[in-house]
């Protein structure tokens, strides 16, 4: 019972602490009190922890190609961990988020539908046969020399906007086109 009366007095306090009175018309002016000299504070944004993104890269698609990847490494400088639920972008359709897994002897690509989890203080990286963005039926073909934009959502950190840098169809890595025989 006290707990409760303490809980009900505090959020009396908080609340009465937010209102101000507004003449008819709903419309408040606030004065500062003219005995003491202020400083003005800007309210400031919500705190949110940001997740650093780099060496993002994508292949150059073939004209009628029904999707790109997109590949980076994702670093999570909080002390909590995060994860990357949505991207967003103008150069296809919609993007997913997809992770390369073997069954038995076969190599499979599945959707991860809750995102990718970042560890706290962790990197993650995005790279070809393993977790990537797909960029699921793009506008134009994605061409050497002219980056994708795209905006990466995430459920605690600020969105952060990347820019695909795209390499040459074949290549495994940003500045590595594969030899023909790199993938036996």
């Amino acid at each position: 019972m006290k707990m409760h009366a303490t809980l009900l007095v505090a959020t009396t306090l908080a609340l009465a602490s937010c209102q101000q009175a507004s003449p008819p018309g709903g419309h408040a002016e606030a004065t500062a009190p003219s005995a003491a000299p202020h400083a003005e504070v800007a309210p400031s944004a919500p705190d949110r922890p940001v997740v650093q993104a780099s060496q993002a890269w994508s292949r150059a698609t073939p004209p009628g190609a029904v999707v790109g990847g997109g590949y980076l490494t994702l670093r999570n400088g909080a002390d909590v961990p995060d994860r990357l639920v949505a991207v967003e972008s103008a150069a296809s359709a919609r993007v997913e988020i997809h992770e390369m897994h073997m069954e038995g002897e076969v190599m499979k690509m599945r959707r991860l539908d809750d995102g990718l989890a970042l560890p706290a203080r962790g990197t993650v990286q995005l790279q070809p046969s393993g977790m990537h963005l797909m960029f699921i039926e793009p506008h134009a073909p994605f061409v050497v020399g002219k980056p994708i934009e795209a905006t990466l959502v995430f459920q605690n950190a600020q969105r952060v906007n990347v820019q695909f840098d795209v390499q040459p169809m074949g290549a495994d890595a940003p500045g590595n086109v594969a030899s023909p025989h790199s993938m036996h």
